[in-house]
C-alpha cells in the first residue's frame, strides 16, 4: 500500500481549499489501495506434476469422496503399491468435498504424516503432494487439520530435492494465511527456516520463487508489522531478497517478481525504512527500474513484466519517505531513473493506466526531493512528453502537473525553460478544465512561471493570458479567483 500522504508536494502557496481537496483525494486513494491489498491477501498456488497438464487438473472429480475412503483403506496396509495409492489419493484430493472427507476419516492425517516422515523417498514425495493438494482447499478447517505436518514441512526445507522443497514451500505458503496455522508456524520458526532455505538455495530459481511466495503470504497478515516484520528484518532475508532483484534476464522474472512483492510488503507496513535503506534497497529497486524502463522504451514488454514493475515502483516511492535528502543521490544511483519512469508512463498509459499513474507518482516523489532530478527532466528533454499527458484523466494529469510544479519550484531558470518547452500554452488549456484540482494546480504553476521572468509574463500575455485570467476571475470561486486577481493586479497589468 503506497503512501502518497507521506510525500511533501512542492507547489506555489497552496490554500486551505487545496489542502482539503488533497485530503479527500488521498483518503479515497487509501480506501482503493486497501481494497486492492485485501483482495491479494490469499493467493494459493497449486503445482502441477511433471507428468500432467492443466487439463488433468480440471477433470471431473465427483467420485473423489469415495476414492478417498477406498484409497485410505488400502494405505493402511503396507505393500509395494503404496506409491500408486498415494498418487491416486493426491488426485482424489483435488475435489473440495473429498478434502473434507479425508480430514474426517480417523487417523487419516496421522497416516499421511507417517508416510511423509518415512524412509521411502518416493512415498515422501507423494505424501507431500497430498498435503499440497489439501493446502489448496477452500475450506478453512482443512488448513488447521494439516497442522501436525507443519514441523516436518519446515524441517524438509533444508533438503536436497528441488521438487520436494518446492512442494513444502508452496504448501506452507498456502496454509499460512490461516490465523491458527500462521501462529503455529511462527512459533515453529518459519522465518529462520525461510531465511536458511533462501541462503542455501539462492542459485536455485524454482526454490527462490517458492520462498518469495511463502514469505509474501506471511507478510500480508494483519499483524505482520508487529509480529513478523521484526523477525524478517533481523534475519538474512532482506539482503538475499534484494540480491534477486537483478536486471540479468537469465535469472527469470518469476523469482524477481515474488521477491519484489516481499520488499513491497515490508516497505508498506513500516514507517522507518532505515534498515532496508542501509542494505541498498532503494538503489537496487531503482537500478532495476532503470533497466526495465530501458527495455520498455525499446519495445520489449515481456509478458508479466508489469507484475515486477508494480512492486518496484511502490518500493521506490515508499522508501523515499525515509531517505535523508543528503543521501538521495547516492541511494538513487544516477539520473536515468527519470527517463525510465517517463518510458513506463508512456508505455502503459493506454493499456494499464493504474501502472502509468504509479510511475507518475514515483516521478513526483523524486522531483519533490531532488533538484538534480528536476534538472535531468529538462536536460534529457523529457518535459515535452510530460506536457502532452496533461489532457489525460484518471489522476495522471494532476500527478504530472505536480511534477512540473516541483521543477518550477526549484529555480527561476527552470521556469523559463518550462515556458520555452510549451508549458504556457498547455496551462491555458488546463485552466479551462472542469476539474477544480487541475485548475488550482495550474494556477500554482502559472504563478511561478509568470513571476520568474518578465519575458515569460509577456509571452503569457501574447497567448491570450489576460482574457483567460479575467474569465477565471468571474467564472471561478474562492482561492482560484483570488489567485487570478493577484496575478493580474500585481504581475501582469502593473
Amino acid at each position: 500500500m503506497w503512501r502518497l500522504n507521506k510525500v511533501r508536494h512542492k507547489a506555489g502557496r497552496p490554500g486551505d481549499s487545496v489542502e482539503e481537496l488533497k485530503l479527500k483525494r488521498r483518503e479515497h486513494e487509501k480506501a482503493l489501495r486497501q481494497a486492492r491489498r485485501d483482495r491479494q491477501l490469499v493467493s494459493k498456488r497449486l503445482l502441477l506434476n511433471d507428468d500432467e497438464d492443466q487439463s488433468e487438473i480440471t477433470m471431473d472429480t465427483n467420485s473423489g469422496e469415495q476414492d478417498v475412503v477406498a484409497v485410505l483403506q488400502k494405505l493402511h496396509h503396507s505393500g509395494p503399491e503404496r506409491d500408486t495409492h498415494l498418487k491416486a489419493l493426491s488426485k482424489a484430493l483435488r475435489d473440495p468435498s473429498a478434502q473434507l472427507t479425508f480430514i474426517k476419516q480417523e487417523n487419516s492425517m496421522h497416516l499421511l504424516v507417517g508416510l511423509l516422515t518415512g524412509y521411502d523417498a518416493t512415498c515422501r514425495l507423494q505424501a507431500v503432494r497430498c498435503l499440497h493438494e489439501l493446502s489448496h482447499s477452500p475450506h478453512t478447517s482443512v488448513a488447521s487439520a494439516c497442522l501436525p505436518a507443519s514441523p516436518y514441512l519446515l524441517t524438509y526445507l533444508s533438503g536436497q530435492s528441488t521438487k520436494f522443497t518446492e512442494l513444502c514451500l508452496y504448501t506452507l505458503g498456502n496454509l499460512c494465511p490461516d490465523t491458527v496455522v500462521k501462529e503455529k508456524l511462527l512459533a515453529q520458526g518459519i522465518v529462520p527456516a525461510l531465511a536458511s532455505c533462501l541462503e542455501n538455495q539462492k542459485h536455485n530459481l524454482a526454490v527462490v520463487e517458492a520462498v518469495g511466495f511463502t514469505l509474501s503470504q506471511l507478510l500480508q497478515a494483519n499483524d505482520a508489522a508487529e509480529k513478523i516484520i521484526p523477525m524478517v528484518l533481523a534475519s538474512s532475508l532482506p539482503s538475499n531478497l534484494l540480491s534477486v532483484l537483478t536486471p540479468d534476464p537469465k535469472f527469470g522474472l518469476g523469482p524477481a517478481i515474488e521477491c519484489a512483492w516481499c520488499i513491497h510488503y515490508l516497505t508498506c507496513s513500516m514507517k522507518d525504512h532505515r534498515v532496508l535503506l542501509a542494505q541498498g534497497a532503494l538503489l537496487q529497486c531503482s537500478s532495476l527500474l532503470v533497466s526495465l524502463g530501458g527495455a520498455v522504451a525499446e519495445g520489449n514488454k515481456e509478458e508479466g513484466m508489469e507484475l515486477l514493475i508494480c512492486p518496484l515502483l511502490r518500493c521506490v516511492g515508499n522508501l523515499l519517505s525515509s531517505c535523508p535528502l543528503t543521501d538521495l543521490s547516492a541511494q538513487m544511483g544516477d539520473v536515468r531513473i527519470v527517463a525510465a519512469l517517463c518510458a513506463l508512463l508512456q508505455a502503459f498509459l493506454h493499456t494499464q493506466p493504474a501502472l502509468a499513474r504509479e510511475s507518475a507518482w514515483v516521478l513526483n516523489n523524486l522531483t519533490a526531493h531532488s533538484r538534480a532530478l528536476c534538472s535531468a527532466l529538462l536536460t534529457l528533454n523529457l518535459v515535452p512528453g510530460l506536457i502532452q499527458l496533461l489532457p489525460f484523466s484518471q489522476g495522471i494529469n494532476t500527478m504530472i502537473l505536480r511534477v512540473l510544479a516541483n521543477i518550477a519550484h526549484n529555480k527561476k531558470d527552470f521556469c523559463v525553460q518550462l515556458a520555452h518547452r510549451g508549458l504556457l500554452s498547455a496551462l491555458c488549456a488546463t485552466l479551462k478544465m472542469a476539474d477544480q484540482e487541475m485548475v488550482t494546480l495550474s494556477m500554482n504553476v502559472l504563478f511561478m512561471l509568470v513571476v520568474s521572468s518578465p519575458q515569460v509574463a509577456e509571452e503569457f500575455m501574447k497567448q491570450g493570458g489576460l482574457s483567460l485570467l479575467e474569465a477565471t476571475q468571474y467564472n471561478s470561486e474562492g482561492e482560484i479567483r483570488r489567485r487570478a486577481t493577484h496575478l493580474l493586479e500585481h504581475h501582469l497589468l502593473s
